[in-house]
This record gives C-alpha cells, structure tokens and sequence, in this order.
C-alpha cells in the first residue's frame, strides 16, 4: 500500500460523480490510516470556501461537506493558487485547514518513493 496518497479533483458541481468519488476516496484513505493529501483544482476550488460542500447535493453519496471535514481532520487541504486567483479566493476566505499553495508544492508531493497520485 502507498505511505501517501495525493488527489486532485479537477470537478465541481460541473460533474458531481467524479467529484464526489475524489472526496470519497480521500475520505476512506484518511479512515484507513492512510497519509492523505487532497489538492482543489478547477470547478473544485470553490469547496474551499465555508459553505459551499455543504450545498452540493448528489444522491446516494456520503454528504460532501462531511467527507471534507473527515480529510481536514486527518489530512491535508490544498487549494491551487492559480485557481483560487481566477476565482478571487484569498486565504482569509478559505475553510479554516485549507492552504494555498501551487504547483511546486504538488510536484514535491507527488515525487517521493511510496506516493500514489489520483487525479479526479
């Protein structure tokens, strides 16, 4: 099994299942001890801010805003600076727990031995 485990959801509310499949497989890593660190991208950026996980509604899946809380509890956060920017997102917006932070920080997260990266 991977020591860690990165996921980039690139989908919002634009494709609720690939969306919420990325929270739920972050979720369940977390609970499984796994290292997890989940990285918002695109339409998914806006889940950054308070709020919004809660308004998004699919049926038959785990609440996305409690999927969020699990990762931030036992995991890491990002939300990708060049997404928040074009969406006028500022760290003083954000859930408490998620950071900005950009490409660089991905790559050095991704590289290491023993990292499985997902891309949503």
């Amino acid at each position: 099994m991977a020591k860690k485990l990165v996921i980039k959801v690139t989908a919002g509310a634009d494709a609720p299942e690939r969306c919420s499949q990325a929270f739920t497989v972050a979720a369940v890593a977390v609970a499984s001890g796994v290292e997890v660190s989940l990285w918002l991208t695109g339409e998914s950026a806006w889940f950054a801010l308070p709020g919004r996980a809660a308004e998004f509604e699919l049926p038959h899946a785990a609440p996305l805003q409690d999927l969020l809380e699990s990762v931030l509890a036992g995991g890491a956060v990002t939300l990708c600076t060049q997404c928040a920017a074009r969406r006028d997102i500022t760290e003083k917006d954000v859930v408490e727990g998620v950071r900005i932070a950009g490409a660089q920080l991905f790559v050095s997260e991704i590289m290491p031995d023993g990292v499985q990266a997902l891309v949503y």
